[in-house]
């Protein structure tokens, strides 16, 4: 019963997100409470809730202060020139600004945090995508999957995870395991090709000069696919034409606020301390990836670090602050609403009867065979579940279950991590409410557009490991 049900409340919440039916925070957290009363455990959804939050409450904290970190440093131009460079290379070629988008993402990966990953692409990728009318939920899509591969780096955590829960060597689980993420990865590359090519034939190419604002004394206009930029010292009369259709004075003066982060004369400007700016993310990114602290903690005193020295009278720090409040309040929010979903998920025990139901439903012709199965197996559950719940509750029974028929733990383990392209779109995963809250994505548009090449990435990597031999 709690198997039906468990797959019943992902299906409702599932569907109720895709067809906007409901908001992601109203369904996160209706949806579990009603299930919980509908199992007859409606007494003890207060204490699913509050382990729920307590669970995910660091994650929380990390977000919100990741959150002005990171907009504190945009604020103040550290990433003016890696937009400017991708721009360069980009050449407002839509199929460049894709393929770049993806590899912004894996290279920015390398730090194993998801969170940072999306908030680095978004803040270089997304006044390009907003001034060029591309679709954002290519940008979210790409950047996603290209992260969800990279997350398997040993300290990203999947890798540590499994590592952990069969007690093997993350070295050992990991380096077999790169010829076959580097084809994902490849993949992923492709993916964003294709993308890129439709979205070239969909609006046209521009030039450089089209897209860069290096002028805020006069009004800026952009007139079209291909087109040259007109300026002039009036208002905006006529929007993009051709295949971007058209649009009013007020679409442009929304666009120009979005592209603001280009402005060179905008007054929260610090070229002074760019150096110091850098080099305290570079010392913040390396104190997490060799796990000096715990990752809020060194968010929480870059954050007031950051601010002090960027901005050290009060009402240029409250003005900061402000300015990121919704970024925090939507993120933070959708953070603790998931600890809902989660907390009941696990505390009326249906993560635990689904991962039995699943693996008592294997064939025992299939025992052989426990590796690709267990591969196949990481993208749903991966998706519905957690990673916690994944390698400490599911792996553990598929490893024991391969070695009756002679399948090797490490086997198992690197058949487990094919599902992460897919794992990073799930709406268990905090980091993909700040991709798609900072790229001001609905949800539902990201997890309809995404789900099925994260999908495809991840039985490529799949197909790969059968095919060198790895799985």
């Amino acid at each position: 019963m709690l198997t039906i049900l468990g797959f019943a409340m992902i299906a409702t919440f599932l569907v109720l997100i895709m067809t906007k039916k409901m908001s992601p925070i109203a369904a996160l957290v209706l949806i579990p409470a009603l299930f919980c009363v509908a199992v007859g455990q409606g007494a003890k959804l207060g204490d699913y809730v509050i382990e729920g939050v307590g669970n995910l409450a660091p994650t929380a904290a990390m977000l919100m202060f990741a959150i002005v970190y990171f907009g504190v440093m945009i604020d103040v131009g550290l990433f003016d020139p890696i937009v400017r460079g991708i721009l360069r290379f980009c050449k407002a070629d839509p199929l460049r600004i894709v393929v770049g988008t993806a590899v912004l993402a894996a290279i920015v990966s390398l730090d194993g945090d998801g969170s940072t990953t999306f908030m680095i692409t978004v803040s270089a990728m997304y006044p390009l995508y907003k001034r060029l009318k591309m679709s954002l939920v290519v940008m979210t899509g790409v950047a996603a999957t290209a992260n969800g591969v990279m997350n398997t780096l040993p300290w990203g955590g999947p890798t540590a995870r499994a590592a952990t829960a069969l007690k093997l060597d993350a070295g050992d689980i990991f380096v077999p395991m790169i010829p076959a993420l580097a084809v994902g990865l490849l993949a992923v590359f492709i993916l964003a090709f294709v993308l890129g090519r439709r979205e070239r034939k969909r609006l046209g190419t521009l030039s450089l000069d089209d897209v860069l604002v290096t002028e805020t004394e006069s009004e800026t206009v952009l007139v079209g696919a291909g087109d040259r930029l007109r300026k002039g010292s009036g208002p905006a009369g006529t929007g993009a034409t051709g295949t971007t259709g058209t649009g009013t004075g007020a679409d442009e003066d929304e666009d120009e606020e979005e592209f603001k982060g280009l402005d060179p004369h905008r007054a929260t400007l610090r070229p002074k301390l760019y150096w110091f700016n850098a080099g305290l993310t570079v010392a913040l990114l390396t104190a997490m990836i060799m796990e000096l602290m715990p990752i809020p903690v060194l968010f929480l005193l870059g954050a007031a670090l950051a601010l002090t020295v960027n901005f050290p009278h009060m009402p240029d720090q409250r003005a900061r602050i402000a300015a990121h409040a919704d970024n925090v309040l939507n993120v933070s929010g959708m953070v603790f609403a998931a600890a809902v979903f989660t907390g009941v998920l696990t505390g009326t025990g249906m993560v635990e009867h689904m991962a039995d139901w699943l693996v008592s439903a294997i064939p025992e012709g299939m025992g052989p065979h426990m590796a690709i199965v267990t591969g196949v197996l990481s993208l749903p559950l991966t998706y519905f579940m957690s990673n916690d719940g994944f390698y400490f509750g599911v792996v553990p029974v598929l490893a024991e279950a391969g070695a009756a028929h002679g399948v090797s733990p490490l086997e198992i383990a690197r058949a487990s991590l094919v599902g992460q392209a897919l794992h990073m779109s799930s709406p268990l995963v905090p980091a993909v409410y700040v991709l798609v809250g900072m790229a001001k994505v609905e949800f539902g548009d990201h997890t309809k557009f995404t789900v099925k090449w994260a999908a495809l990435t991840s039985l490529v990597v799949l197909g790969a490991g059968i095919l060198f031999g790895i799985i």
